[in-house]
């Protein structure tokens, strides 16, 4: 069973992409806390697709709490003759949590928490 489930911070804006005729893709660091005397955070690569991605593009941005529900895909490539390869989480739903206010908010604005369907 592949499932994931994080909270964290964004550690960075929104990257939105065009990959092909109507197909879109949103990719964002996500920072995760440990739970560990030690404290730190792990980041975690995370992709959205299409509608999810657009809404993920136009309300999240570097700082912003989100949920993330999703599995984990792998992928490798040839880079400069050597193999690489990389671990990220594909959204199936991303939820808004709370976080930095926005001038919106700070002047009355409502956020709406978002729910994203799930990419068909």
């Amino acid at each position: 069973m592949n499932i994931v489930t994080l909270i964290g911070n964004l550690a960075t804006d929104v990257d939105l992409r065009e990959v092909g005729p109507e197909k879109k893709v949103a990719s964002f660091l996500l920072a995760v806390d440990r739970a560990s005397k030690e404290g730190g955070a792990d980041f975690v690569n995370v992709c959205a697709w299409d509608r999810q991605a657009e809404l993920c593009a136009e309300y999240l941005g570097k700082g912003r709490r989100v949920a993330v529900d999703g599995w984990l895909k792998s992928r490798s490539w040839e880079e400069e003759g050597k193999r690489r390869t990389a671990i990220e989480v594909v959204a199936r739903r991303v939820e808004f949590l709370g976080g930095p206010r926005t001038q919106d908010e700070d002047a009355g604005g409502e956020v709406i928490p978002f729910e994203a369907p799930v990419a068909g």
